[in-house]
């Protein structure tokens, strides 16, 4: 049998919490509307989407 190395990998406190954040920026030389995708982490969310 396989060992579950998933589990061995995520401990508590061991890293940060990263998230996964979609922003609708609209073109200034089209007028459409794109999506920018990004991971950020947790803490830093915020100053993202103020940009």
């Amino acid at each position: 049998m396989a060992k579950k190395v998933v589990a061995t990998l995520k401990k508590a406190g061991s890293g940060k919490e990263w998230a996964k954040v979609i922003k609708c920026v609209k073109s200034p030389k089209t007028g459409a509307y794109t999506f920018r995708e990004e991971m950020v982490p947790g803490d830093s969310v915020k100053e993202f989407l103020a940009k």
